[in-house]
């Protein structure tokens, strides 16, 4: 199989030299990149922490982005243009966008204070920020992706019982064959992967790279 996988986090610039992000490294995508590379398969590794995975070995080639704006960019040329078979999106992408960031002016008013660099003596600041596209449901849409899709969610508060209809509404949603899901809290100890009601099975965080590909090279077998 060829294997597309993006592991990471984006960031939103504030200014130049600062950002919103998240705290995710793309360790997770990096073990299945991996694991799929060891299984043979040929692996595109879309990632914005390449020191957190192995240098990519034999069939294994990695790209780096930063900001949303470079991972759709990539997505966009590689999934529409690279003949995948799989898709594995497992990159914390940015739900919200930072559209400016004022300071209140001599006036009352709000003014732009974003100009290369915020400076550190305003009193206060205000951030304006929009919703992102969601990149996993321009998959099968923009980039009309027919190969087996892999999304990822990851969910504060809800129970386990709570997360499994939580996890088969946004796979529904975004045409994904297969659901990854979990929890903060439980994020370094287990996952849920699967499809359908009642079709998720739990496992340990550590067996999640090869479960996964199992349920991955399962599926496109089926299909060729």
């Amino acid at each position: 199989m060829r294997v597309l996988v993006t592991a990471g986090n984006t960031q939103a610039p504030l200014d130049r030299v600062r950002c919103v992000t998240n705290i995710f490294t793309g360790r997770t995508g990096g073990q299945i990149a991996a694991a799929a590379a060891d299984r043979g398969h040929a692996v595109t590794l879309l990632t914005s922490h390449p020191e957190a995975v192995a240098p990519p070995a034999a069939g294994w080639r990695a790209q780096t982005y930063r900001t949303f704006d470079d991972l759709a960019a990539l997505m966009a040329a590689e999934v529409a243009g690279g003949a995948y078979d799989a898709v594995v999106h497992s990159a914390a992408v940015s739900d919200y966008l930072v559209a400016g960031v004022f300071a209140r002016g001599p006036d009352g008013g709000m003014a732009d204070a974003a100009s290369g660099k915020v400076r550190s003596t305003h009193p206060e600041l205000w951030v304006k920020m929009t919703p992102a596209p969601k990149l996993v449901d321009r998959v099968r849409t923009d980039w009309r992706f027919r190969g087996v899709l892999v999304k990822f969610k990851l969910e504060v508060g809800p129970t386990q019982s709570e997360l499994l209809p939580i996890a088969e509404r946004s796979r529904v949603h975004s045409g994904a064959d297969l659901m990854c899901a979990n929890t903060l809290d439980g994020m370094h100890d287990w996952a849920v992967i699967g499809a359908g009601p009642g079709g998720y099975e739990w496992l340990r965080r550590a067996d999640l790279a090869d479960r996964l590909l199992d349920a991955v090279e399962l599926i496109n077998r089926g299909r060729a």
